[in-house]
């Protein structure tokens, strides 16, 4: 890495930053919490979500615990159940290698986070992991709406303003190559994907122009 100050190093979040499984348990904490008097179940809610969660109905956990539970009708309840899980307060820590990079790049190079994902989810992440005051800029697409999402590039000449920085100044360092290096690419950026053991997008398709310049299998390697 280069060691001028106006370079910069931009880091997505889920999967990067932070275990986002983390973020899914403690959302399951909650929802059981908050649930639990309502739906009865014979077995320990928080628990089975989570085993669901590691299962092929990942994506349908709250249908296929209302399902085993025997509700009648469960789309209000689980659109109640969702709403909880991504307005919940999460209890969720950085990994190490991000707080390493993060103290180690303080101060030698401009910092940001770009992520994708529901504004007050991530938001509700941003705060729980203190990132306002670890980084220079934050950059939540979902404030501006979901067509901003990544592959977009607004977020990323976005941060350029923010940051004073342009093209080959700037990496960013994210895990899914199927959506997250594209406009980065197009921009003259560096991308680095962290391939963490397990990641969810260790194995992605990669898309058109969307091949990262690096994969690092620790953010101690950046």
């Amino acid at each position: 890495m280069g060691d001028a100050v106006n370079d910069a190093i931009v880091f997505d979040l889920d999967d990067t930053l932070y275990p986002e499984r983390e973020f899914a348990f403690s959302g399951f904490d909650v929802v059981a919490r908050v649930f639990s008097d309502r739906l009865s179940a014979t077995f320990d809610l928080a628990s089975h979500m989570r085993t669901l969660f590691d299962s092929e109905h990942r994506h349908r956990v709250f249908n296929v615990v209302l399902n085993e539970i025997g509700v009648d009708t469960p789309e209000p309840i689980v659109r109640e159940m969702i709403e909880t899980f991504r307005t919940h307060r999460p209890a969720i820590g950085l990994h190490d290698d991000a707080l390493r990079a993060i103290e180690r790049f303080r101060g030698s190079h401009k910092l940001g986070v770009i992520t994708d994902g529901y504004a007050v989810t991530q938001h509700g992440k941003v705060a729980a992991l203190k990132l306002t005051s670890r980084v220079d800029a934050v950059i939540v697409t979902d404030d501006w709406g979901r067509e901003f999402w990544k592959p977009h590039r607004r977020a990323f000449e976005e941060m350029e303003r923010l940051l004073g920085t342009r093209g080959n100044q700037c990496t960013y360092v994210a895990d899914n190559p199927d959506k997250d290096f594209v406009a980065p690419n197009a921009l003259g950026w560096r991308t680095v994907m962290i391939a963490r053991e397990g990641g969810v997008y260790v194995d992605a398709a990669v898309a058109d122009g969307g091949e990262p310049d690096q994969r690092i299998t620790s953010l101690d390697q950046l």
